[in-house]
């Protein structure tokens, strides 16, 4: 039987724990991009590009105009799309920001400044899918940084824990308000 296995490492407690074990839905794939410029930025590219529904992100660094991109051509195809990024890093001090550039094109974006550090990079897209690894949504973590970005297709179990974490993430967020 083929499983999903996901682990949890507590920092604070120096320990790894499962949180849970779920057997993969029999209709799941996956797909595999690494970085620097061996697929990541094009999985993710990809997962944003399938979406019909939704797109849930949650972010660190983003400044990845292509990525930025994306998720606007995804809001006016009629996707809803929602990020909640890392208040900290994000905080749109000048007139352009990737999160100022998708709140002025009607994305709603929020910045969570509730931790030392949000540090998550993944997407729930359509509900079922998840793109999640340790790439940053930025130039350096697709070109020059050694990263990765696992697309998981069909995976709805495993998609549920993730909202359930975007949602627990954009409540504590704070609006990024359009320029115009």
């Amino acid at each position: 039987m083929k499983t999903i296995l996901v682990v949890l490492l507590s920092v604070s407690l120096g320990c790894a724990s499962v949180m849970a074990q779920q057997p993969m839905p029999p209709n799941a794939k996956f797909e595999v991009g690494f970085s620097p410029n061996a697929g990541a930025l094009d999985l993710v590219l990809k997962g944003i590009g399938a979406a019909q529904e939704s797109v849930l992100m949650a972010c660190y660094s983003f400044t990845s105009k292509p990525v930025a991109d994306a998720l606007v051509a995804a809001h006016k195809r009629g996707v809803k799309v929602q990020v909640v990024a890392d208040g900290k890093l994000n905080a749109p001090k000048e007139k352009y920001s990737a999160v100022r550039f998708l709140a002025n094109q009607g994305v709603p974006v929020r910045l969570n400044d509730k931790h030392e550090a949000a540090h998550h990079k993944f997407l729930v897209l359509d509900e079922r899918h998840v793109a999640t690894g340790s790439m940053n949504y930025s130039a350096a973590g697709a070109s020059r940084n050694a990263e990765n970005v696992i697309l998981l297709w069909n995976v709805r179990p495993l998609a549920d824990q993730y909202i359930a974490e975007w949602k627990r993430l954009w409540r504590e967020g704070k609006d990024v308000s359009s320029m115009y």
